[in-house]
């Protein structure tokens, strides 16, 4: 394999062999699989949007303990919920007869279950101490001296963006690697505003845009699932993929047995972009829960991640029974393409279709 000389550039900043991301997953990714991830070769990440700061200096540890290798953490920087308990009422209303045909009470009220790094000093001031090889945020940007700081530690630092205007953002505010998440990938999509204008664009238009503007190295992600997806996310000009959705089935993961079936049923190629289970769009398997997004404005839903509250409850009064249809299955479009096996060994197979097609 030609390697290009974008992708020289950014293996040697990261100081990994393959041009590979495995992306951050809050809830599904674990030291474990980031640990597996590095020690093959490519770049592993924990997604802590969702854990406190003493969480988050635990995981970083126990991906230490396993590997000496680079490691990614990401945060997410969305605007601090706005509470409306109007809303938030009438959403648990909505929600009630879910809850009652489980035969579980609903919440009585709902809260802002994550801090958003962008007024979360505690979590700046842990990922300063550890310097992991790269921070990422999604959802936005936190202060520019944050960025400045993890800079002068250094710490690379990666963003995701959707469009021209949100990369532009990124690399003017000092950010040195632009994630392209395309509209296929599956999780939270990283719309700074999201509700604002998303304009939708798919990976291959995206980072084709991004690399014909920017002079930062930019990364693919969203729909790529295997060695030849990464090549042609290369050959289009990205310096690396990122790949999500492909790391979910994967044995370190943590996603639970509802979820792994789900990736290999018929749902897998009829994946949803909803904001009915967290309060942000975002991309998930169809299930009972994106169901009910046909029958909901958004401007029924609760702010994220208020909503995610109930989504929550919901999932695990319906987890008690049996049943894996409320759960937030996040996953993209490629997921047909999903196989099982280790994280390690997941690489392996990848850097192989890479290198031999």
């Amino acid at each position: 394999m030609h390697t290009p000389e974008a992708t020289r550039r950014l293996l040697e900043l990261l100081q990994i062999d393959w041009p590979i991301i495995q992306a951050p997953m809050a809830g599904v990714s674990t030291p474990q699989m980031a640990a597996a991830v590095s020690n093959a070769g490519a770049l592993g990440s924990l997604g802590v949007g969702a854990m406190s700061a003493a969480a988050a200096a635990q995981a970083i540890a126990t991906f230490r303990a396993l590997s000496a290798r680079s490691l990614n953490v990401n945060v997410f920087c969305h605007a601090p919920a706005r509470p409306d308990r109007a809303r938030e009422a009438a959403w648990i209303d909505r929600l009630r007869p879910q809850f009652a045909a489980l035969q579980a009470p609903p919440p009585t009220t709902l809260r802002e279950i994550y801090t958003s790094f962008i007024v979360d000093e505690a979590m700046f001031t842990t990922l300063l101490d550890a310097r992991p090889a790269v921070v990422s945020f999604h959802f936005g940007l936190p202060r520019p001296e944050w960025i400045r700081a993890l800079r002068e530690a250094g710490v690379v630092v990666f963003a995701t963006a959707t469009s021209l205007a949100e990369a532009k953002l990124c690399a003017d505010a000092g950010v040195q690697v632009i994630v392209a998440q395309g509209y296929e990938a599956g999780g939270h999509r990283g719309i700074f505003d999201p509700e604002g204008r998303d304009d939708r664009l798919g990976t291959v238009a995206l980072v084709r845009i991004l690399t014909r503007v920017l002079s930062v190295p930019v990364i693919a992600a969203g729909g790529i699932m295997d060695g030849q997806g990464i090549a042609a996310a290369l050959q289009l000009g990205a310096a690396a993929a990122q790949l999500g959705t492909a790391f979910v089935a994967t044995d370190e993961s943590a996603a639970d047995a509802g979820y792994r079936g789900a990736l290999e049923s018929d749902a897998a190629h009829h994946t949803v972009m909803t904001h009915v289970i967290s309060g942000r769009p975002a991309r998930c398997l169809a299930n009972r829960f994106t169901a009910l997004a046909t029958q909901v404005r958004a401007d029924e839903v609760p702010a994220y991640p208020i909503a995610y509250d109930a989504g929550k409850a919901l999932h695990a009064a319906a987890k008690a029974t049996g049943e894996s249809g409320f759960g937030a299955q996040w996953a993209g479009q490629g997921t047909p393409l999903a196989r099982r096996l280790g994280a390690g060994a997941l690489v392996a197979a990848l850097a192989q279709e890479l290198t031999h097609g």
